[in-house]
């Protein structure tokens, strides 16, 4: 038995009727021939490119059609629609406010090109003394510092003594006083305690 005589079988038993239910899709042509379809054209709907095999989800771009602009954000997701018309009103003033731009840049004139040339180099050696006597001053308050630790340190600082006799206090260790002494242990004790 084939699989929709098994399912009729059922239908007849349990006293069901499917109904199969097709959802009309509306259909748009884009101004490059592609069909797009969607359950309806408005945003938030699934929307898909119709071809002879399957649907496939309408990638992430902005198509034209009939006069406006369908923007998908999400694959197989309309974003919004709008108008093309507005669309090209916006990319126009965009491109007015760079041209306005390029011409509001001004050309300058050797004579003020040359001074302020002059201007920077007169800033440019005004800095150059200014670190000069910094750098002046630095050694000499370093050489005041050194004077005035050596003075100190001759006053605070006290000589170091060594005690020998802190050193030579005998320590004895003994290590397992209960074994049996050998040959050995009796030799490296008249060495070290002599």
């Amino acid at each position: 038995m084939k699989a929709n005589e098994i399912l009729n079988k059922i239908k007849n038993i349990v006293g069901v009727e499917l109904s199969e239910t097709k959802t009309e899709l509306a259909e748009i042509v884009l101004e490059n021939g592609t069909v797009l379809v969607a359950e309806s054209f408005e945003a938030g709907k699934a929307i898909f490119i119709k071809t002879e095999e399957e649907e496939i989800a309408l990638p992430v771009g902005e198509y034209e059609y009939e006069g406006k602009v369908l923007v998908v954000k999400e694959e197989g997701l309309i974003d919004s629609i709008k108008e093309a018309e507005a669309e090209a009103e916006a990319e126009e003033e965009a491109e007015t406010e760079e041209v306005e731009a390029k011409e509001e840049v001004q050309f300058v004139s050797v004579e003020q090109f040359n001074s302020t040339i002059e201007e920077l180099k007169a800033l440019i050696t005004e800095l150059k003394s200014e670190t000069e006597l910094s750098e002046e001053t630095k050694e000499e308050t370093e050489e005041e510092v050194v004077t005035e630790l050596s003075s100190v340190k001759d006053e605070l600082v006290e000589p170091i003594k060594h005690n020998p006799e802190e050193d030579s206090k005998n320590v004895l260790f003994t290590i397992a006083s209960n074994r049996t002494e050998t040959t050995k242990d009796r030799v490296y004790n008249k060495i070290f305690n002599n």
